[in-house]
C-alpha cells in the first residue's frame, strides 16, 4: 500500500455543539491518497483531522471510490473521483485565505452530536455565507480514532520527531564546525587589521600635520587678498548707489509729467463718451422706427411675389406652346456640328493632359533624387552630433575627476583655478559648437519638410490631372453614344409637322426641308429665312386676329462678329411674349443655354448671302452653348413619344 500525500495544513474550525457556545480549534487537516493494489487494485481518499496541542484527538475518514458514488448522488456533487481531491483542496484553500477576516466567505465548521468532543462522530461542513443564507458545499462525517489507531498514529509522530531530531542534531554539529573555524580566521585577520591600522595612524598624523602647516599660510595670504578686494567693492557700490538714486529721481518726475497728461486725456474722453450714448439712443429711436417700415415693405413684397409667382405660371404654361415650335427649327441643325468640334476639341484636351503628366511625372523623379542628398547629409550631420556628445561625455569626466581630487585635497589653490577657468572657457566653446550644429541641423530639417510639401503638391497635381483624364474620356464615350443615338433616330424616323397650313419636313441627312406654304397659295418649298423676308406684314396681320388661337412668334437672332471664311461663330433662337418682353425671360430652353460663354464652340455652316441680309442681322445672337442636357431637350420636344 503506497500513499501519496496531497495536504497537510493547521486550521482554523469553528466546533458548534448542542448546549454549548461557538469556539474556534485550531485542526490539522492531512489528505493523503492510498493506492491499494492487493487483491485488486483501487486507490481510496484518506482524510485525517489531528490537533497538534492535543495528541488524542484523531478522527479519520476513508473514502472509496464506491463510498464516492453514494456521496455524489446525495450531496449533488458535479465532479468524478479523480478530479474530487482537487477540488476539496481548493475550497481548504479559501478557507484559509478568508479565515483571518472579521466575516469571512468561507467558513470549517466541526459540527459534534454532544457539547463535548468525546470519541463520538463528527461531520466537518465547508460552509459559503452570504447575507440571504448559509450554503453548505461538502459535508464529510469523521470516525474518532480508537486505541489501536490512536497508538499508531502517536507511534508515528514519535518517529518522526526522533528523524527530525537527528537531522537536527546533525545541522548543529556542522554549525559548530563552521562557527569555530570563522572564529580563529576572524581573529587572525583582526590581528592584521590592527597592526595596519597603527601605521595608517602614524601615517596620517604626520600627513595631517604638514597640510595644517600648508593651509595656514594660505589661509593668511587668502584673508589679505579679500580685504583689498571688499574696500574696492565697497567703492563702487557706493558711486553705483549715487547714480541710481539721480536715475530714479529724473525717472519720478517723468511719471507724474505721464500722469497729468493721461488725467487731461480721460477727462476729453469720459465727454465724448457721453456725447456718443446720446448719440446711440437717438439712433435706436430711429432704427426701431425704420424696422416697422422695413416689415411693412417686406410684407408688401411677399404678396406682390405671390402675385407674380401666379402670373409667372400661367405665362409659362402658355408659351410652352411657341417655345416648342421655335426650337425644332434651330437646335436640331446646330447640334451635329457642335458635336463634332467638341469632339476635335476634347481629343486637343487629351493630348495636352498625357503631354502635361510626362512632364510632372519627370519632375516628381528629380525631386527624389533631390530628397535623397539631403537625407544623406542629414545621415553626415547625425554622426558629426555624435561625436560632439562624446567630446562633451569626456570633458564631463574629466570634469568630474577634477571634484573629486579638490574634495580629498580640500583646497582650493590658485593654480587649480586657472585650470578651472581655462577648461570653462573650452566647455563654453564646445556647447556654443553643439548650438551651431543644432541650428544648422534645424535649418536642414526644415528644408527637408518644405521638399516633402512640395512633393506632396506636385502628387496632389498628377491626381488632378488623372482626374481630368477620366472625366474627358467619359465625355467622348457620352458624345459617341449620343452621336450614334442621333444617326440611328434620323434612319429609324422621319417625323412631320403641321400647323396654321405649314409644313416641315427633315431630310435624309437629319437636316429640315424648307417648309411650305399651301394656304398662302405656294406649294413650292423655299427657305424658312426668305420666308421671314418676304412676309413678315403677313404674319403680322394674321397673329393680329383675335379670333385666331396660334400664338405670335418672333425670331430674335443676332449677327455677332464674322471670320474671314463668311462663317457664323454661333446662332441662338430665342422667343419672347409681350408680357415677358420687359423681364427679360429666355423661354423655351432653360436660361443656361442662351448665356454667352468665352469657351463655347463656334457654329458654321450657313452662307454669307443669308447671314448678309438685313432682316437677319438685329436678330443674330452671338454663342450657343454646347451641353449634353440640350440635347436631351431638344429631342423631347421634337420625338414626345
Amino acid at each position: 500500500m503506497a500513499a501519496e500525500g496531497l495536504f497537510n495544513r493547521p486550521l482554523c474550525v469553528q466546533v458548534r455543539g448542542p448546549g454549548c457556545q461557538e469556539r474556534r480549534l485550531d485542526v490539522r487537516v492531512n489528505i493523503e491518497l492510498l493506492s491499494i493494489s492487493n487483491p485488486v487494485h483501487r486507490k481510496d481518499l484518506a482524510v485525517r483531522l489531528t490537533n497538534d496541542a492535543d495528541p488524542f484527538f484523531l478522527y479519520n475518514l476513508v473514502i472509496s471510490e464506491e463510498d464516492f458514488q453514494s456521496l455524489k448522488s446525495q450531496q449533488g456533487l458535479l465532479v468524478d473521483f479523480s478530479a474530487f481531491p482537487q477540488k476539496f483542496i481548493d475550497l481548504l484553500q479559501q478557507c484559509i485565505h478568508e479565515q483571518n477576516k472579521d466575516i469571512p466567505r468561507f467558513l470549517l465548521q466541526l459540527v459534534s452530536s454532544t457539547s463535548d468532543l468525546d470519541h463520538t462522530p463528527v461531520s466537518l461542513n465547508i460552509v459559503e455565507t452570504n447575507p440571504f443564507k448559509h450554503l453548505t458545499h461538502l459535508s464529510l462525517k469523521f470516525l474518532p480514532g480508537n486505541d489501536a489507531e490512536i497508538k499508531k498514529f502517536l507511534a508515528n509522530c514519535l518517529k518522526c520527531l526522533k528523524e527530525d531530531k537527528m537531522v537536527l542534531e546533525e545541522k548543529l554539529k556542522k554549525t559548530e564546525e563552521d562557527l569555530t573555524r570563522q572564529l580563529t580566521y576572524t581573529q587572525q585577520s583582526l590581528s592584521e587589521k590592527s597592526r595596519e591600522l597603527d601605521k595608517l595612524k602614524n601615517e596620517w598624523t604626520s600627513y595631517t600635520a604638514a597640510l595644517t602647516n600648508k593651509h595656514t599660510q594660505e589661509l593668511t595670504n587668502e584673508k589679505e587678498r579679500t580685504l583689498q578686494a571688499q574696500a574696492q567693492y565697497q567703492q563702487q557700490h557706493e558711486q553705483q548707489k549715487k547714480e541710481l538714486e539721480s536715475l530714479h529721481q529724473k525717472s519720478i518726475q517723468q511719471l507724474q509729467n505721464r500722469l497729468s497728461e493721461l488725467e487731461v486725456i480721460n477727462k476729453d474722453l469720459t465727454e465724448r463718451r457721453y456725447k456718443g450714448d446720446s448719440t446711440v439712443r437717438e439712433l435706436k429711436a430711429k432704427l426701431s422706427g425704420v424696422d416697422d417700415e422695413c416689415q411693412r415693405a417686406k410684407q408688401e413684397v411677399l404678396s406682390l411675389r405671390r402675385e407674380n409667382t401666379t402670373l409667372d405660371a400661367e405665362c409659362h404654361e402658355k408659351e410652352k406652346l411657341i417655345n416648342q415650335l421655335q426650337t425644332r427649327v434651330a437646335v436640331l441643325e446646330q447640334e451635329i456640328k457642335d458635336k463634332d468640334q467638341l469632339v476635335v476639341r476634347t481629343k486637343e484636351v487629351l493630348d495636352a493632359t498625357q503631354e502635361q503628366k510626362v512632364i510632372l511625372e519627370e519632375s516628381t523623379e528629380k525631386k527624389q533624387s533631390h530628397i535623397e542628398k539631403l537625407e544623406t547629409t542629414i545621415r553626415s550631420l547625425s554622426s558629426e552630433l555624435l561625436k560632439a556628445n562624446e567630446i562633451i561625455k569626456k570633458l564631463q569626466g574629466d570634469l568630474k575627476t577634477l571634484m573629486s581630487k579638490l574634495k580629498l585635497k580640500n583646497t582650493v589653490t590658485i593654480q587649480q583655478e586657472k585650470l578651472l577657468a581655462e577648461k570653462e572657457e573650452r566647455l563654453q566653446k564646445e556647447q556654443r559648437e553643439l548650438q551651431e550644429t543644432g541650428q544648422s541641423l534645424r535649418m536642414k530639417e526644415q528644408e527637408v519638410c518644405k521638399l516633402q510639401e512640395q512633393l506632396e503638391a506636385t502628387i496632389q497635381k498628377l491626381e488632378e490631372s488623372k482626374q481630368l483624364l477620366k472625366t474627358n474620356e467619359n465625355v467622348i464615350t457620352w458624345l459617341n453614344k449620343q452621336l450614334n443615338e442621333v444617326q440611328m433616330a434620323k434612319k429609324m424616323d422621319t417625323p412631320t409637322g403641321t400647323h396654321g397650313g405649314a409644313r416641315t419636313a427633315i431630310s435624309p441627312h437629319g437636316m429640315l426641308d424648307r417648309p411650305s406654304f399651301p394656304s398662302l397659295g405656294i406649294n413650292h418649298p423655299f427657305s424658312p429665312l426668305y420666308a421671314f423676308q418676304k412676309f413678315p406684314e403677313q404674319a403680322r396681320n394674321k397673329n393680329t386676329n383675335p379670333q385666331c388661337p396660334v400664338p405670335k412668334i418672333q425670331f430674335n437672332t443676332q449677327l455677332s462678329k464674322m471670320d474671314q471664311h463668311s462663317d457664323v461663330q454661333t446662332v441662338t433662337a430665342t422667343t419672347s411674349h409681350p408680357a415677358n418682353k420687359e423681364n427679360g425671360d429666355n423661354l423655351g430652353l432653360e436660361s443656361k443655354y442662351f448665356k454667352k460663354k468665352d469657351d463655347s464652340i463656334p457654329l458654321r455652316g450657313l452662307s454669307q448671302n443669308t447671314l448678309n441680309s438685313e432682316y437677319l442681322k438685329p436678330y443674330l445672337s452671338t454663342k450657343v452653348q454646347p451641353s449634353p442636357t440640350a440635347a436631351v431637350t431638344t429631342a423631347s420636344a421634337y420625338f414626345p413619344g
